[in-house]
């Protein structure tokens, strides 16, 4: 994600300056140029390489980063494969310095690129469309995968004050369950050259929710990505009106998870 809420440092954002390469991720690409293209919080990185070869990105988490857990994350890739449309995995591999994800890189750009942070109505409407088709597209029934509060509840971060964790405790009742993707920042969903939503990527946590669980997240992050006054904007564009009680919940939580 570009931009983190109130209680985490923004350090999620594009590199700059020298990004040393891990010996892992150059031997999984030998010879290709890798452009980093992210650093997220948790300290990994992304690199994107287009040359002499197919388009892959790659992403590398060190040892050590509970929250990112790449075998996981190809593992939700593998079972959303001919769903959705979210990148194929072409190799997990891992050293002891960290874990390594290649994927084949899709075509579309994240709607907090450049050009639609020129355009946040288009990006915004076209994030929560894209939520919107997503969960609809996702069988609750079989999927293998949980991101329920009560599941996020028994891992919060040990830092989190007695106090919310009690208010975390009075959880919500469900108002729609849906496979949530579990991340769905504004960065997290890629746009067609026309504006349209295109593909999801970022799903290590994806599982099965409420729906506000998503929405409170995706929501939020229009403020951090492209400035006040766009919330409502993704919400109608999902198709959902604004439930004040479960987003101020869903962010709670979401600031005191890992």
């Amino acid at each position: 994600m570009t931009g983190t809420p109130p209680g985490r440092p923004p350090v999620a954002a594009v590199p700059t300056g020298a990004v040393p390469v891990p010996d892992l991720v150059r031997s999984v690409l030998p010879g290709r140029r890798l452009d980093p293209v992210w650093r997220n919080e948790a300290g990994g990185l992304t690199w994107r390489t287009d040359d002499a070869g197919p388009a892959r990105h790659v992403k590398w988490t060190p040892h050590g980063a509970a929250a990112l857990d790449i075998p996981a994350e190809a593992g939700r890739l593998r079972w959303l494969a001919g769903r959705v449309v979210v990148p194929e995995v072409v190799a997990v591999e891992h050293d002891d310095g960290g874990t390594v994800l290649v994927t084949a890189t899709l075509p579309g750009r994240s709607a907090v690129d450049p050009r639609w942070l020129a355009a946040p109505e288009v990006a915004v409407t076209a994030v929560g469309r894209g939520l919107r088709a997503f969960h609809d597209a996702l069988p609750v029934e079989g999927c293998p995968f949980s991101w329920t509060a009560e599941h996020r509840l028994a891992r919060l971060r040990p830092d989190v004050p007695a106090e919310v964790r009690a208010r975390l405790g009075d959880v919500p009742d469900v108002d729609h369950l849906v496979v949530a993707h579990g991340d769905a920042c504004m960065p997290n969903t890629l746009l067609d050259d026309d504006g349209r939503p295109a593909a999801h990527v970022d799903v290590g946590a994806l599982g099965l929710a409420d729906r506000w669980a998503d929405l409170a997240v995706a929501s939020w992050s229009t403020a951090w990505n492209v400035g006040p006054g766009y919330e409502d904007l993704l919400l109608e564009a999902y198709g959902v009106e604004r439930d004040d009680a479960r987003v101020a919940y869903y962010r709670e939580l979401w600031d005191a998870s890992p």
